[in-house]
């Protein structure tokens, strides 16, 4: 731990420590309520501690610790993890107030004084099983506006970025959500194996979903390294089969008639019209796994027969198309099969009410299989 050996805030020569009003401090707690003891310096000063003061009681051997530049530790143990990163959040503030709203996955990105963990320490609060080699485990990433004017010190490293998102409020700790913390741990690993492995455990996980890391790959500028684009691909074919996995547990578990899987649709001698991952013949009702903004944040190709406006082309042909999202099948699998219930529900309806001699729109395409 860092020591402090000078009198705190340039005031004048140290004086010894006096029993009050520091006394009721021995047992105090940050002002989260949280049970680890930090203060900054301005914070003593409101109850009365003066800058010689606490230089004093920060000198070595003395019961409190200078933690970070402006930052005191009031125990003369280890901090604590939790300490730490309480530490790292009120550096952010001392240097200028940090405002950290409380999490709402809908809400605003965070706004220029917003400060949160970052890195690996956010995928520990997450429960993140990080399995390749990472930075020093000791290190606390704080992820800051770019306007802010912090140097990295001690254990902390600054960590700048354009747009925040919103943090997540884990065991009382402003953090960055799981995808904003992966593409920082992913800035600092040397090569493609352990970024793939680090994406496919977030994935398989259920941390977040593909395209959301994807995403923040992207809005990093990380996609431009060929490893991470390489393990982005990986982690959205993962991500797609783990989609239609939920896909059919959706099916089958709600009792739905059971689609055609995985296929093609084209105009008879035709041109194709797009691939779907689930069609109902009968009523001519497809559901498409909706992947492609993913896919294009990537910079990979479609696949040859999934041209591009397929949804438009079969809503043409009279084929009632459903997107859904691999996100809304993992947080709400029962919504989606009420959707594609409801879509089979008014196809069939339109049939009932068709012109007599009209062929169903499922006559008018071919199904081939992929």
């Amino acid at each position: 731990m860092t020591h402090a050996s000078a009198p705190l805030g340039g005031e004048g020569p140290a004086t010894p420590p006096r029993p009050h009003p520091v006394r009721h401090l021995s047992g105090a707690r940050h002002v989260s309520g949280a049970g680890h003891r930090l203060l900054t310096l301005g914070q003593l000063r409101a109850h009365g501690v003066t800058p010689s003061t606490a230089a004093a009681r920060c000198r070595p051997g003395g019961p409190w610790q200078l933690l970070l530049p402006g930052v005191v530790l009031l125990h003369p143990g280890p901090a604590s993890d939790e300490e730490r990163l309480h530490a790292a959040l009120l550096y952010t503030r001392v240097r200028g107030p940090a405002r950290t709203p409380a999490a709402d996955p809908g809400g605003t990105p965070g706004g220029p004084g917003t400060a949160m963990i970052t890195g690996s320490a956010a995928l520990a609060l997450h429960r993140f099983p990080v399995t390749p080699p990472l930075p020093p485990t000791n290190r606390v990433d704080v992820l800051v506006d770019l306007t802010r004017r912090l140097r990295s010190t001690g254990f902390v490293r600054v960590v700048r970025g354009r747009c925040l998102p919103r943090p997540q409020e884990v065991s009382g700790v402003p953090t960055a959500p799981v995808p904003r913390a992966l593409a920082d741990v992913v800035g600092d690993l040397p090569g493609a194996a352990p970024v793939r492995r680090l994406l496919l455990e977030a994935v398989r996980g259920g941390h977040c979903e593909a395209a959301e890391i994807v995403r923040e790959l992207d809005r990093c500028r990380l996609l431009s390294r060929p490893y991470v684009a390489d393990a982005a691909a990986a982690v959205l074919d993962e991500g797609r089969a783990l989609a239609e996995g939920r896909l059919y547990a959706v099916v089958r578990g709600h009792r739905l008639p059971e689609p055609l899987w995985n296929v093609t649709l084209r105009l008879p001698g035709g041109p194709l019209l797009g691939r779907v991952d689930a069609y109902w013949p009968e009523q001519a009702v497809a559901v498409e796994l909706d992947t492609r903004p993913a896919v294009r944040s990537a910079g990979l190709p479609s696949p040859p027969d999934d041209p591009p406006g397929g949804r438009d082309r079969l809503e043409r042909h009279g084929i009632t198309v459903v997107r859904v999202g691999p996100e809304r099948l993992r947080r709400s699998p029962a919504d989606q099969a009420a959707v594609i219930r409801t879509a089979l529900m008014a196809a069939a309806d339109l049939l009932i009410d068709a012109a007599p001699g009209d062929p169903p729109p499922g006559a008018r395409v071919e199904v081939l299989p992929r």
